[in-house]
């Protein structure tokens, strides 16, 4: 097998063994998603299977003495050459040094977008602790236990007191 062959290969191999499936499928919601993603699953394991097995096996050697007792040495002389002469091109990757610094640079902005969904997270979950905390106490609360929580709003119902408005 050609070195870059070799190479495809052991890149899915290893790919195959570092994705998380089970933590992205738990991620999925809706039943569709869940069939897709299987869907994509059983296509990655489809190729994954035919790159390790189909790819990476080098071909057997031809045995041309066989050959040569049974056509003659003369016709198989002539295709052993043809057969030396068959150049396979190395493949060369000129594709990925091109998106390697956009990939990159899309894998910091996720990092950035990552820690700012986490922080966001955080402040909404305290958030909802706040008013699910409110909520209970509301129906024991005093106006004035509430404006302490509120500074805000108390000095806002003050000034439109102070300023005889009341609100029509």
């Amino acid at each position: 097998m050609s070195g870059a062959g070799k190479k495809v290969v052991d890149v899915a191999f290893k790919a195959g063994r570092t994705i998380d499936w089970e933590g992205m499928a738990k991620l999925l919601v809706s039943d569709e998603a869940r069939k897709e993603f299987a869907t994509l699953r059983r296509a990655f394991d489809e190729v994954n299977t035919q790159l390790q097995t189909k790819f990476s096996q080098e071909p057997e050697p031809i045995d041309w003495e066989y050959y040569r007792k049974g056509i003659g040495s003369r016709l198989v002389d002539m295709y052993k050459q043809a057969y030396d002469e068959v150049k396979i091109p190395q493949y060369v990757d000129n594709v990925t040094p091109q998106y390697k610094p956009k990939f990159d640079a899309l894998l910091v902005e996720l990092k950035e977008a990552e820690q700012k969904s986490l922080k966001e997270s955080e402040r909404l979950e305290k958030e909802i602790a706040e008013v699910q905390d409110l909520k209970k106490k509301l129906s024991t609360m005093t106006a004035d236990e509430y404006f302490e929580k509120h500074p805000e709003l108390k000095k806002k119902f003050d000034d439109e007191i102070r300023n005889d408005y009341w609100g029509y």
